[in-house]
C-alpha cells in the first residue's frame, strides 16, 4: 500500500520522507500526537489500513474496518497563535472535498462542522487537535481524517446503514483507496500553504460546500435541545443560527443535527 500511494503522489509532494503506512493502529491521531511530542517534523503522515480505536468529535468512535477506507493523520506545525486556527477544521473539510472530487469524480458536501456527506449519508469525518505552548502559540496541530471508500451498503452494521455510505457506493464503481490517500495527502500539502494566507477563500468555499446552511437544525447541549435555522458560517468557522425568539447566535460547541440527515433530533 505504501509504494502504491507513493506512486500516485506528484513529484512536487514535499513530505515523502515523513510518510508511513501501518497495518493496524489504535488511532492514527493518537499515534501522530505521540510522534509530535517526541519532536516529529512538520508534514509527518501516518496512514492505517485499520484502526481499532478510531475517534471522532466528542469522543465518539469511528468505525475503521481493514481495507475499507482511508484512515490518515498529519502533523502540522504552523507558526501562529491558536486563535488564528479557529477555521482549521473548516479548511480541512474543503481540502478533503477537493481530494474526493479528484479521486472519485464527485464532490461531497459538508455537514457542519466536520462530516463529509452525500445525499444525507456520512462518508467520512475529520478530527483536529491542537497543542499550545504557554504563550498561546501552536506547538502542533494533528489533523485526522477517515473516509469510507470501498464499502457496499450491506457492509455497514444494520444500525448505520440509514446514515452511512462510501465513495464506491455513491459512485457505483470501485474507488482505489491508494489513489484516494494520495489525493488527500496532496490536498493537505496544498492546504499547508493556504491555511493562513487564503483564509477568506477557504471559508467561502466551505460555505458553498456546507449542506447545513439554510436548513432547520437542532442544537443539542446536554439535555437541552434548541431548534433554529442555520444562516451562515462566520470567519472563525462558527455556525450562525437564528432561533425562533429572534436571537441570532454563533455556535461553536454542542451537537448540531440537521433535518433530513442521520438521526435528526426532534
Amino acid at each position: 500500500m505504501e509504494a502504491q500511494i507513493l506512486s500516485y503522489l506528484s513529484p512536487q509532494y514535499p513530505w515523502r520522507e515523513e510518510f508511513r503506512v501501518l497495518q493496524t493502529v489504535g488511532s492514527t491521531n493518537d499515534l501522530v500526537k505521540e510522534l509530535a511530542a517526541g519532536g516529529a517534523p512538520h508534514g509527518t503522515v501516518r496512514v492505517a489500513r485499520q484502526q481499532t480505536g478510531g475517534r471522532g468529535r466528542r469522543g465518539r468512535s469511528f468505525l475503521s474496518p481493514p481495507g475499507a477506507g482511508v484512515y490518515l493523520s498529519i502533523l502540522l506545525r504552523p507558526n501562529c497563535r491558536g486563535m488564528e486556527l479557529m477555521h482549521l477544521t473548516c479548511a480541512v473539510a474543503v481540502a478533503m472535498c477537493d481530494a474526493v472530487e479528484r479521486a472519485a469524480g464527485f464532490r461531497p458536501g459538508i455537514k457542519w462542522t466536520n462530516d463529509l456527506v452525500f445525499r444525507g449519508k456520512k462518508l467520512g469525518g475529520i478530527l483536529t487537535e491542537l497543542s499550545l505552548d504557554p504563550q498561546g502559540l501552536v506547538a502542533y496541530a494533528v489533523v485526522g481524517v477517515g473516509i469510507n471508500c470501498c464499502q457496499q451498503p450491506e457492509d455497514f452494521p444494520q444500525d448505520l446503514r440509514p446514515m452511512a455510505s462510501s465513495l464506491a457506493a455513491v459512485k457505483g464503481a470501485p474507488v482505489d483507496p491508494n489513489r484516494l490517500a494520495a489525493a488527500m495527502m496532496e490536498a493537505l500539502a496544498k492546504l499547508d500553504g493556504d491555511l493562513l494566507n487564503r483564509k477568506s477563500e477557504l471559508l467561502a468555499q466551505y460555505r458553498q460546500d456546507c449542506v447545513t446552511l439554510g436548513k432547520e437544525i437542532s442544537l443539542i447541549r446536554g439535555d437541552e435541545i434548541r431548534h433554529g435555522t442555520a444562516l451562515d458560517v462566520d470567519d472563525q468557522g462558527a455556525l450562525v443560527v437564528a432561533f425562533p425568539n429572534g436571537r441570532v447566535e454563533a455556535v461553536t460547541s454542542g451537537e448540531v443535527s440537521v433535518r433530513g440527515m442521520y438521526g435528526y433530533a426532534t
